[in-house]
This record gives C-alpha cells, sequence and structure tokens, in this order.
C-alpha cells in the first residue's frame, strides 16, 4: 500500500525557519481582492503599510506556504499519485494576531491518516511559533483517491447540520479574470491555475481559482461584514472545499450569526448557485 499509516504518523516533524514582509502580506491581499475601491479606508487596512493590518488567512501563504501540501506528501510512509491527491479541507486556529513582518519556526508533521473507503484522507499539520511563542496551527486535510480499504479509523464527520433560517447577511464578491494569476504569486505555482492546456489534462474546461483563494476572500468577507474589520476577533476558520471556482465568476458568501461564531455557505453565482465551501465555520471573539 502506498501509504503506510503508522510510519507516517510515527515520522520525525519537519522543522524550517519561515519569514515573511509587508509586501508578502499586501500581495496576498491583493491577491484574494482587497483594494476595491482603491481609496477606501476599509480597504486601505488591507493594502497601505502604514495601516496594515494582517487577514489571519494570509498563515495559508507565510513564507510561500512552506512546508505546505507538496512537503508533506514527501513524509515517510506516502508515495501517492499527485494526480490522485485533492485538498479537501483547511482549518487555521490563530493563537495570536499575525504581524505584518515575522521571522518563524514552522513545524510540519502528519497528524491522521484516515480510511475512507476509496479513499485515504491524510491530516497534515503545522505549527508556526515566534520568539514570542506559537502564531497558528494549520491543518489540510487531503484526499488520496483510490488508497483507502485497509481498514484503518474512518476518522470523524466534517459535515455538519444546516444553520436554521435564513442567512444574517448575504453579499456578493466578483472574482477577477486575473485573479488566480496573481494569487499564484504568494507561492502556489501549480499550473492548473494558470495553464489552460494543463487545466484541460486534469478534467477542467480552463484553469480554475485555488481553493484557498476562495478561503481567504470569505473570511475577509465575513471580518469586514460581521466583525467590524476587526481582524484580531478571528480566533479559528475551517472549509470544506466542495467544488471549484473559475476566474470571472462570482462569490455568493451567505452568512449566519450564532454565539461566538459564523456560519457560512459559499456558492458560484453564475452556475446555479453551486457550492464552491461547505461546512465553514468562523469561530470569533
Amino acid at each position: 500500500m502506498p501509504i503506510d499509516a503508522a510510519k507516517a504518523l510515527a515520522a520525525e516533524p519537519r522543522t524550517g525557519e519561515i519569514s515573511w514582509d509587508h509586501k508578502d502580506v499586501q500581495l496576498y491581499h491583493l491577491g484574494i481582492g482587497a483594494g476595491t475601491p482603491a481609496t477606501d479606508p476599509d480597504e486601505l487596512r488591507y493594502t497601505l503599510e502604514s495601516r496594515l493590518h494582517v487577514l489571519p488567512s494570509f498563515a495559508t501563504v507565510a513564507g510561500a506556504g512552506k512546508p505546505g501540501v507538496t512537503g508533506g506528501l514527501s513524509m515517510p510512509g506516502i508515495d501517492v499519485d499527485l494526480a490522485r491527491v485533492l485538498h479537501g479541507g483547511q482549518s487555521l486556529e490563530i493563537h495570536r494576531p499575525l504581524p505584518a513582518e515575522g521571522r518563524a519556526t514552522a513545524t510540519g508533521r502528519i497528524a491522521a491518516v484516515y480510511d475512507k473507503g476509496k479513499a485515504a484522507v491524510l491530516v497534515m499539520r503545522t505549527d508556526v511559533a515566534d520568539a514570542d511563542g506559537p502564531l497558528w496551527t494549520s491543518d489540510a486535510q487531503i484526499y488520496v483517491r483510490g488508497e483507502g480499504g485497509w481498514g484503518g479509523d474512518r476518522g470523524p464527520s466534517g459535515r455538519l447540520d444546516p444553520p436554521a433560517g435564513d442567512p444574517d447577511r448575504t453579499v456578493e464578491r466578483p472574482v477577477r479574470e486575473n485573479q488566480a494569476l496573481l494569487y499564484r504569486l504568494s507561492g502556489d505555482w501549480n499550473p492548473l491555475h494558470a495553464d489552460p492546456e494543463f487545466a484541460k489534462l486534469a478534467g477542467f474546461e480552463r484553469p480554475i481559482l485555488h481553493g484557498l483563494c476562495t478561503y481567504g476572500m470569505t473570511l475577509k468577507a465575513v471580518v469586514d461584514t460581521l466583525l467590524g474589520g476587526d481582524v484580531t476577533r478571528v480566533r479559528s476558520y475551517a472549509t470544506r472545499f466542495a467544488g471549484v471556482v473559475y476566474p470571472g465568476e462570482t462569490l455568493r458568501v451567505r452568512m449566519w450569526r450564532l454565539d461566538g461564531e459564523v456560519r457560512v455557505a459559499v456558492s458560484a453565482v453564475e452556475r446555479q448557485d453551486t457550492p464552491v465551501l461547505a461546512d465553514t465555520v468562523v469561530r470569533h471573539t
């Protein structure tokens, strides 16, 4: 079996140094659609270095996203075909507000391996800390098609019951035609998001937007709409990637206020509200 769960879980964590500065933060914010209108004071908090705050989802690209999914797939006990790999979900726990410039140590490991029958699920955990202590913990849930069926633990279900009633707020966010080209400059160079021929080979009609770009756009919509623009209120953020987004489409972001959290559902307007993010929760103060 290409995945040896016991070996993967027992492997020594991989540690490396990462760093970032205000230019990396600003580029990320522009990549998720910040800066429109360019002179809006609320948008300048994302784009102007003199008043810059950091959206917590920047953690997914800090240090160019290292160690990242590719690094995790090279861990001992894992030997899989990248064509069978899907980024199924992402979660972040924020231990304290992210600085606009930083140097930190990232420690990555396989935290869990689940047997879903027709697929295996790897949970790739990255803990990041600087000289002042922990900054964030990131979990990427990676589905590997065709690698299940060995009789292992199925793991917890990430599916949530739909929130009751109509959403408290609904906003729409356009995805620019060049947004994937800009977002990939933050470190994800997968040609699936830029090369039409590669996208067709992968089964898509044209290049698709990075799931983590949709992830960032959604968190920004929640912060701006329901959290008063205060990024420091976010404590954790989790989602399941339910479908693809094509550049040029429009995201419809539905939000439900609950006690200490916001439940979110995101769909593609032009494709009859096809879901793209599901089981999405932003916990906050």
